[in-house]
């Protein structure tokens, strides 16, 4: 079936890097759309039981704690007084059973926050936020003419912890330029992110009280959303490798005004030490929010390389040799950020497939089904 969409643009930044703030531009539909979707939800075989658990703003970035009962995760959901994108805890259960349920906001409410992960014990959040370079919400990027879409990488980005009060324990980073993109090992022990100390965006890792500063790629690009493997020791990234004249020179000045274009991302993998880096995808397009599945023999990640209008993004998975790409999900034009539960039942993901054409990205939970 062909359906026509129009792009509508407006694109929230909810931390596509930072998977980033996000600003998106959505696509409206028509109501044959949403029959559509029905149709279309028949097919996604994997996931059961759908529970819808945010509603309204942008929600995004959901990551499951270490005893799977909460979820930490970023909205700009103006009906919570917000701005811009601030960090909650949700409980999973009550979030579940109540549409009126509102989330415990963790972050100081106060400049732009994201990436949002759980410490091992339970009782601490870590996440980054601008609110030491200004009160206010950092500026979003001037639209181009060329409608290509720009994510900021804001200097003042930098990692925090707080405990679930919304008490800031420890501040893990403090060097100029942007880090932010923090997520923990299984064992809770390491923390990888994606930091500009080097002058360009790489992935390091530190030990989970800021320690033992270690920087794993070295390719130049944008290397970013990190996520450790099941058994710890590999991580699974998204990159841009600008290698043309042209490309490389865009995404130098792009970068010096803290910023990247997101729109040419592949899926990659290395150890933890950042050896044996390994191209997943060779899609084209934009490839990324990837995550293991619970066994570890697969990757799920969002793409829109088989969407031929406009925008839309679907959850895929692959195999780490970039054999065996399937589609998971077929409903609505923005579907991103999946978390595997620890107990591996779980997916958590962002949707705008409840949305009815208007802006807007909510959270999702639904079982597993292999």
């Amino acid at each position: 079936m062909t359906i026509e969409i129009t792009p509508i643009y407006s694109f929230v930044h909810l931390n596509f890097p930072s998977i980033l703030f996000m600003k998106k531009q959505f696509l409206f539909f028509s109501a044959s759309l949403l029959f559509c979707s029905i149709t279309y939800a028949q097919t996604e075989k994997h996931l059961k039981n759908i529970h819808q658990l945010t509603y309204g703003g942008d929600n995004a970035e959901a990551y499951f704690s270490y005893d799977d009962k909460f979820l930490s995760f970023q909205s700009n959901n103006k009906k919570w007084g917000l701005n811009c994108d601030q960090i909650f805890n949700m409980n999973i259960s009550d979030a579940t059973m109540d549409s009126t349920y509102k989330a415990t906001r963790i972050s100081t409410g106060l400049g732009r926050t994201t990436c949002a992960y759980y410490l091992k014990d339970g009782k601490h959040i870590l996440y980054a936020s601008t609110h030491k370079g200004g009160k206010e919400c950092p500026p979003n990027p001037e639209p181009r003419p060329d409608h290509k879409y720009l994510w900021p990488v804001y200097a003042s980005f930098d990692i925090y912890v707080a405990d679930l009060n919304g008490n800031i324990t420890q501040q893990l980073t403090d060097s100029p330029g942007y880090d932010a993109e923090a997520t923990i090992s299984p064992d809770g022990k390491i923390i990888v992110f994606t930091s500009m100390r080097s002058g360009d965006l790489e992935l390091w890792t530190m030990n989970v009280d800021g320690t033992s500063l270690k920087q794993v790629t070295s390719g130049l690009g944008y290397d970013g959303g990190a996520f450790f493997s099941p058994d710890g020791k590999k991580l699974v990234f998204r990159a841009s490798r600008p290698t043309t004249p042209e490309d490389i020179k865009e995404y130098k000045d792009l970068l010096a005004q803290n910023l990247v274009m997101p729109v040419k991302m592949e899926i990659y993998t290395c150890n933890v030490d950042g050896s044996d880096v390994k191209q997943v995808t060779h899609l084209g397009k934009a490839n990324w929010a990837p995550y293991f599945t619970p066994d570890g023999k697969k990757i799920m990640f969002s793409s829109n390389y088989d969407a031929t209008k406009g925008f839309n993004f679907n959850l895929f998975t692959i195999n780490p040799d970039g054999t065996g790409i399937e589609k998971i999900t077929n409903v609505s034009t923005f579907n991103a950020f999946p978390m595997f539960s620890r107990d591996g039942k779980k997916l958590v993901f962002s949707s705008n497939r409840n949305t009815h054409g208007n802006p807007g990205i909510d959270l999702f939970i639904a079982d597993w089904v292999e």
